[in-house]
């Protein structure tokens, strides 16, 4: 089964195994995925994914092909495209990539105005953007100075990670079909 596929009917789709309410805006959205063997370091560290919106580079030759690429690729241009270090995909157990995909999911987001409502283009159509990380901080601060004192959402964090996980062993076995992807 291709990636796109399993992400919209494992995370995505409403019913599905691993449905997670927090990516209901994606349910109209194109999501292009990639598998790269290619290893890619960004801030010192080896990046294992990535979702990004489709900004083309360059004069309008440059623009141009890399628009056809796309539509080569996926037959309409995405409204997000996921990158996969597929080295990593192999050797990861259920439970790791699939934390690895929702990571991604939640960078894919739907743009607000400053009420926090879901913003529209003049179309209609959803105004989609990459969403940041949700805390941005180093261990060794928290370390030295304590969760008060680091930077808005380490709390949060913190809290997330001294509760049970919300999905079971068995569940994330049951939807993850790693081994399925393996074989693409």
């Amino acid at each position: 089964m291709p990636l796109q596929q399993w992400i919209e009917e494992t995370f995505i789709n409403q019913g599905a195994t691993l449905y997670n309410e927090d990516h209901q805006h994606l349910q109209g959205a194109m999501i292009g995925c990639l598998w790269s063997n290619v290893p890619n370091n960004r801030e010192m560290r080896t990046v294992l994914a990535t979702a990004e919106i489709f900004n083309p580079k360059g004069n309008a030759w440059q623009k141009a092909r890399q628009e056809n690429q796309l539509l080569r690729w996926f037959g309409d241009i995405p409204d997000f495209i996921i990158t996969v270090f597929a080295p990593y995909a192999v050797e990861a157990d259920e439970a790791s990539f699939c934390a690895l995909i929702e990571h991604e999911l939640y960078h894919c987001a739907q743009r607000t105005d400053a009420d926090g409502s879901p913003k529209f283009k003049s179309d209609g159509s959803p105004a989609y953007g990459i969403k940041g990380h949700d805390v941005e901080e180093f261990t060794g601060v928290v370390r030295r100075y304590g969760v008060d004192a680091a930077q808005s959402g380490v709390g949060q964090l913190v809290a997330a990670a001294k509760m049970k996980p919300i999905l079971s062993g068995a569940k994330i076995k049951q939807a993850c079909g790693t081994c399925a992807l393996r074989a693409v």
